[in-house]
């Protein structure tokens, strides 16, 4: 568990750390407690909400589907001093992100909304280069597939290098597996390891389609994302 998780004391956050302290390909460290990914937050009671905005924390930003936030509302949505929002990142439902591409094998799956979803990346995007300069927390259900892209997205952005950001994407696996087991204890075994399993693959495919297109910084251009707002979104993480 990270130190921020672990000095706020939520154990139910099994996917959750700062995007802070990872090696970039000139030597420095990604900036620490600005930018936090997490598993679903609907989880967390009023008190554990209180503690994050105590820790700093100002903006949540949810990529969960609309019916997921109707099933299981945000606690996040309703607390004083902690900015909401929502962004639905695979289309606005499961059945219109199948149609799409939720059907490919997961170490094509980034490529494939990075191809397919261009509109709600820059949304998502945009929301956490408008936040306010304190920390920002983005997260879905798992925290897995779709706050395992973005978070590859900033870390990319950042330069951090390769494989730091194939290892903490792949880290989702082995935080969530025994845990999804037991939940589900129900379930095939092998599809609930298979259903958590974020392999490395799928982020150096990513890294090879953004450099057929030019690099990461040409494809935020490319989906509509300023030079200010991609420089606000590595500012996140780097020194200016």
């Amino acid at each position: 568990m990270d130190d921020w998780n672990r000095s706020l004391e939520l154990p139910t956050l099994l996917n959750a750390r700062d995007l802070g302290g990872h090696p970039t390909v000139d030597g420095a460290r990604t900036r620490r407690g600005s930018l936090l990914r997490s598993d679903d937050l609907a989880q967390l009671t009023a008190q554990d909400l209180r503690s994050l905005v105590d820790c700093g924390v100002e903006t949540v930003l949810d990529l969960r589907w609309p019916e997921e936030t109707a099933l299981q509302p945000s606690p996040a949505a309703q607390l004083a001093g902690l900015r909401y929002e929502s962004v639905s990142l695979l289309a606005d439902s499961p059945a219109r992100w199948r149609e799409l591409g939720g059907g490919c094998a997961k170490e094509q799956w980034n490529c494939a909304v990075l191809e397919h979803l261009q509109p709600q990346l820059r949304q998502a995007l945009e929301v956490i280069a408008a936040a306010p300069a304190a920390a920002l927390l983005f997260h879905c259900v798992a925290g897995k597939d779709r706050t395992g892209l973005i978070a590859a997205l900033l870390l990319t952005l950042a330069d951090v290098v390769p494989e730091a950001i194939a290892a903490d994407y792949a880290a989702s696996t082995d935080r969530l597996r025994e845990a999804y087991l037991a939940r589900y204890a129900d379930a095939d075994p092998a599809a609930i390891i298979e259903a958590v399993r974020c392999p490395e693959e799928g982020i150096y495919n990513m890294l090879a389609w953004l450099d057929a297109r030019g690099g990461v910084r040409a494809y935020l251009r490319q989906i509509g994302l300023s030079e200010a707002q991609i420089a606000r979104l590595r500012g996140r993480l780097r020194a200016a």
